[in-house]
């Protein structure tokens, strides 16, 4: 099977493209051999290498690079399944071939071979022909029969369910040795077969005739074949569907002293008109599903990890080494880093990755309400608990939970949190019945817990139930490198949601953003650009559209003046000025931050920060 990719979201949704060269490019450029029709994707943006059975996939603009379950992809190999992010768009790898069931052979039998007789749909029940010369127990018998079959067929629910019974019930009513269900409208196409009565014994795929399917499937028609009763006999009849051919039923019979006959033939194809409208009703239930989670996939597009610097190239080597497993992963790192944004690159790498993802706040929700938001409550177990909820643990089952700012979890929480880590059980709030649940936890945490169990605020025996494996966000401004490529990503993104056509970042307003320290991390980072995008009204993102506390951290020229002419000038004049102002202050408060600030009449904090942006720390050292 060729490796094919499907898109999930994006322009192209729903289009798949077959990886049947050696080298497959994709990107904005006519000339690629997948062509996407998005601003965010770049001229030339990844290209798809096969070898056998085996693709990876390597980015060719390193600015604006493409990920797999949420990684940067580099260099690297894409397995059955992952979801791969290229600009706006989201794609999945699927390897492997569509078929379900036992295995079909198609004979090369040539039409001759064996008498054909030929029944359209139409002619099933006219002119009352389908009693003639049929006994009456025989026509009560095929009625009783009809009607059994579609009553079992209106119960059941779900493609699959339906599928691999359909071809016992109608053994039941049609005596054949072997049947097929054949879900294509083409037999050149992959097949999906259900291979459900076979009472020979005979081992092996079933035997197709090529010379029947052709004809069942290209005409709509029942066929029938008679011959010698060595060769035994053979009906087939279509699976149409609001005029949708959706493929065929086949059924064999080798029993010399049962042929099949045209009351056969219309029995089956009466059952087949029944079964093809619950076949193309499920199908379109499971589209309807399949449209959901393209839904989803689209919600969580934005959840992806950016950069390229020696530390978080060793963090995507770390996420993928613990993915696969079900351990316990302790995210530490300053507030914006992405600490959720590792927590579902986890997910999204491991066996749980089609499983539900619950994220819980432990500082958003009050203490009143958090223990019911966790384990959920019975009705009655306090006032304005009308009735039964299930808690977010056990909404989680079978997936993945991340507990954030973990350190804020009360101390009576941490204990019944210890207890479900240690038994996998827990009771509702009010309720007496243990729960059995199965989930991955993944914790995170802005502070120091080795400090909070110090100081009592922790229990140190769940801090070792969650520290199993840690892993360190690193801040911004460890990561000075991925500055630029994060911009441009940011500016991408926030252009085509405001529908401005921006070129970049000019080199001014890089300057800015590479000499800021940036407390607030990668959040602080969008927040700059997304202002410089709605605000700005060149096309490139320039100092002025950038706020004051980023300029006044940008690089000051000897001269003052910058690419930027008169509006440099102006900027350093500025920065000069409260230069002077702070360093004037603290000499007339005698070295004292807050005696400074209250000068100023500036929050102390606030203070804190200019001094910071505008590197003043060893002058007002000196000057004390």
């Amino acid at each position: 099977m060729v490796p094919t990719l499907v898109a999930l979201a994006g322009p192209s949704r729903g289009a798949a493209f077959p990886l049947e060269r050696t080298e497959t490019s994709v990107g904005r450029d006519p000339a690629n051999s997948v062509v996407l029709a998005d601003a965010s994707v770049s001229p030339r943006h990844c290209v798809l290498l096969r070898a056998g059975g085996q693709v990876t996939i390597r980015d060719l603009d390193p600015t604006n690079p493409s990920f797999v379950n949420g990684l940067p992809a580099s260099d690297r190999r894409v397995e059955n399944g992952d979801r791969i992010r290229i600009g706006g768009s989201t794609f999945a790898l699927t390897t492997e071939p569509v078929i379900a069931g036992e295995p079909l052979a198609i004979g090369e039998e040539r039409a001759g071979e064996r008498p054909m007789i030929v029944m359209r749909r139409e002619d099933v029940f006219a002119d009352g022909r389908s009693a003639d010369g049929m006994p009456p127990d025989r026509l009560e018998g095929d009625l009783a029969g009809l009607m059994r079959v579609s009553a079992a067929i209106s119960s059941v629910r779900g493609l699959a369910a339906l599928e691999r019974p359909l071809i016992e019930l109608i053994a039941e009513v049609v005596p054949a040795d072997r049947g097929a269900l054949i879900l294509s409208s083409d037999p050149n196409t992959a097949i999906a077969s259900v291979h459900g009565c076979d009472r020979t014994g005979a081992a092996g795929p079933m035997r197709i005739s090529r010379a029947v399917l052709d004809r069942v499937l290209r005409d709509a028609v029942g066929v029938m074949t008679t011959g010698p009763a060595s060769a035994g006999s053979i009906l087939a009849a279509p699976l149409v569907a609001f005029d949708t051919r959706l493929g065929a039923i086949y059924l064999e019979s080798d029993a010399p002293d049962q042929p099949f006959d045209e009351g056969r033939l219309r029995l089956l194809m009466s059952i087949a008109a029944v079964a093809a409208t619950a076949l193309a009703h499920e199908q379109h239930a499971e589209a309807l599903a399949d449209e959901n989670h393209r839904l989803e996939s689209e919600l969580e597009i934005e959840h992806q990890m950016i950069g390229d610097s020696p530390v978080m190239r060793s963090l995507f080597r770390r996420i993928g080494r613990v993915a696969p497993s079900d351990s316990t992963v302790l995210i530490v790192g300053e507030s914006g880093t992405g600490k959720e944004l590792v927590a579902r690159a986890i997910r999204s790498n491991s066996q749980r990755a089609d499983r539900p993802f619950v994220a819980i706040n432990c500082a958003a929700i009050p203490e009143s309400l958090l223990e019911s938001e966790l384990f959920g409550h019975e009705k009655g177990a306090f006032t304005g608990a009308i009735a039964q909820k299930k808690g977010k643990l056990e909404a989680a089952h079978g997936g993945t939970v991340l507990l954030d700012e973990i350190g804020e979890l009360p101390p009576p929480l941490q204990s019944k949190l210890l207890r479900v880590l240690q038994e996998r059980e827990f009771e509702r709030v009010g309720g007496t019945r243990s729960i059995a649940v199965d989930f991955r936890l993944l914790a995170a945490t802005n502070c120091d817990l080795e400090q909070s169990i110090a100081a009592g605020a922790f229990r140190r025996d769940l801090y070792y139930r969650l520290n199993v494996v840690s892993l360190t966000v690193p801040p911004l401004r460890e990561r000075p490198d991925d500055i630029p490529l994060l911009a441009n990503h940011f500016t991408r993104r926030h252009a085509a949601n405001a529908k401005r056509r921006l070129t970049g970042v000019s080199a001014d307003a890089l300057a800015c953003l590479m000499a800021y320290d940036w407390p607030g991390n990668v959040r602080e980072l969008d927040n700059a650009i997304e202002r410089a995008v709605v605000l700005g009204s060149s096309d490139m993102i320039v100092p002025d559209d950038l706020p004051e506390t980023l300029i006044e951290a940008g690089p000051t020229t000897s001269s003052g003046i910058t690419s930027g002419g008169v509006r440099a000038q102006f900027h350093d004049a500025i920065k000069q000025t409260k230069k002077e102002l702070i360093v004037n202050a603290f000499d007339s408060a005698g070295g004292s931050y807050s005696g400074a600030a209250r000068l100023l009449g500036l929050h102390p904090n606030y203070l804190h920060r200019l001094i910071r942006n505008l590197n003043l720390k060893t002058l007002l050292k000196k000057s004390s």
